[in-house]
């Protein structure tokens, strides 16, 4: 066997590896579950939550000249006898929220 060719194989394997590893971290988004399931506990820090949803597919999002993939969603809380209710915009490859925006009724 050939050292020169192990070692030359070897290598190939573990530059291939971790170059297939970075494309797929960078194109996998973070299911909508765990996106909505973060927003309500930061939510439930203030208070009950009496409701949340979220849209299943990530949708273009454009803010401060920047185009984002996004999930939406919403969330209604209590507090002081009060419900309140709020649009999320969140990033769909990190879930990190981008835009918070209150319904004023």
């Amino acid at each position: 066997m050939n050292w020169k060719s192990f070692f030359l194989g070897t290598a190939v394997g573990i530059v291939g590896g971790y170059v297939t590893k970075e494309i797929i971290t960078q194109k996998t988004n973070v299911s909508p579950e765990r996106v909505l399931a973060a927003v309500k506990k930061h939510f439930q820090l203030n208070g009950p939550v009496s409701g949340s949803w979220i849209h299943m597919e990530a949708e273009p999002y454009e803010k401060s000249q920047m185009t984002y993939r996004v999930y939406k969603g919403g969330i209604s809380q209590t507090i002081d006898g009060e419900i309140q209710q709020y649009e999320f915009i969140a990033d769909a490859q990190t879930g990190t929220v981008i835009d918070l925006i209150p319904f004023s009724s």
